[in-house]
């Protein structure tokens, strides 16, 4: 299958890429290819989608390109307004309490909207971290998040310390919106001849897939999930690595990731059988990461099962797992929006705006997950009381 990205995108009805991005695309491509030259003509997805997103410079994450909000690819929650990261301060400030107090590392804070927002926050509730890490490796991003951060929070701006990779151990909350999707999968194909990972490789000027034998590690991992013949979908081996290194320095305290995806039962259910990985671009979805290199994000849900075994395999105690919207009502929600004067128009439309955006079945509050695994705390977590989803897993 040809997948030319100068005509693919138009073609699928999606937006034409400026001359300036086709460039960027043209660019990535060649690193890419010369890597598939390198491995004698195929690389893992895995591979691919690594550089799609974070080739330095090239991939999505790394070039200066406008990711977040309504100028972006896509909205994520803190870009809604503060009422989500309102709500998380009252989780970490219990946590933090619990604590008698620690650090917050937020891995991966895209615009910097939920750092700053979190921060004023919690210094409303009184109970400031000692220190806010931002584990980040795009510059680009990097700035943009101390932009953000002087703009709505330049008194606590002395509190945040940018990382380039975990520190050898903290203390407190590490948190995550929307990261583990982002990280890179395998992809797999159920094939009569047997289990296959679908590799990416070069043809007809454009990247294509490649059917190829999956090694052990894979090939394990996939016949526990007994799939029929037909079945594609994804494994996020990088994910569990991540949750494992967490766990690794997390010397007390809570790792709260906050993310769209399911329990294993559903996310490998029959009804899923092309997998779940998305493409976002201008606010369009698709289901083609061979395309727009270097211009779409590229995303998979998680599997939260294999994010709670991970974590347990490291040591840590799985205290919650809920949907978003359920956690954000643990967290506050009504009575944030109790405390909204229906006066103020403006500011009361846009708060009901976030919280139907938040938490209703048909937007965010369904798909979108929470899940905790903690160190060293014996107290349950306000953010689970309503509807803890344990069971599931």
């Amino acid at each position: 299958m040809r997948n030319d990205p100068t005509t693919a995108p138009e073609a699928r009805g999606l937006p034409p890429p400026t001359a300036e991005e086709r460039a960027l695309s043209d660019r990535l491509q060649q690193r890419i290819r010369a890597e598939i030259v390198a491995a004698g003509g195929a690389i893992s997805f895995a591979r691919f989608m690594e550089l799609a997103l974070y080739a330095p410079a090239l991939g999505y994450y790394a070039a200066a390109k406008h990711k977040f909000g309504a100028a972006g690819d896509f909205v994520t929650a803190p870009e809604l307004g503060s009422l989500f990261a309102r709500c998380l301060a009252r989780q970490c400030q219990e946590i933090l309490a619990q604590l008698g107090g620690g650090d917050i590392l937020e891995a991966g804070a895209g615009s910097g909207a939920l750092a700053a927002d979190l921060l004023r926050e919690l210094e409303a509730l009184g109970r400031l971290p000692q220190r806010y890490f931002i584990l980040e490796l795009s510059n680009e991003l990097r700035a943009r998040q101390a932009e953000t951060l002087r703009d709505k929070a330049p008194h606590l701006l002395d509190r945040v310390h940018w990382l380039d990779s975990p520190p050898g151990e903290i203390r407190g909350i590490v948190l995550a919106n929307e990261l583990l999707d982002a990280l890179p999968v395998e992809r797999f194909k159920i094939t009569e001849a047997g289990i296959k990972r679908l590799d990416v490789a070069w043809e007809n000027d454009g990247f294509v897939w490649r059917e190829e034998p999956a090694e052990r590690l894979l090939l394990e991992r996939i016949e526990q999930l007994a799939l029929p013949p037909g079945y594609d979908s994804e494994i996020n081996l990088q994910a569990e690595a991540w949750v494992r290194s967490v766990a690794d320095v997390l010397q007390q305290g809570v790792l709260l990731l906050i993310d769209y995806g399911f329990p294993r039962a559903e996310f490998y259910h029959t009804q899923r059988s092309t997998g779940t990985l998305m493409c976002h671009y201008r606010h369009r979805a698709h289901d083609d990461p061979l395309i727009l290199v270097g211009l779409q994000d590229i995303t998979a849900h998680v599997d939260f099962s294999a994010v709670a075994d991970a974590g347990m395999g490291a040591g840590l105690t799985l205290c919650g797992y809920t949907s978003q919207a359920a956690f954000l009502i643990g967290c506050g929600l009504e009575q944030l929006a109790a405390s909204s004067d229906p006066e103020a128009v403006r500011s009361h439309l846009d708060l009901t705006r976030q919280i139907k955006k938040l938490s209703l079945p048909h937007e965010m509050g369904e798909l979108y997950k929470v899940i905790a695994l903690s160190r060293g705390l014996g107290e349950p977590l306000r953010g689970f009381a309503q509807h803890d989803r344990r069971g599931r897993l």
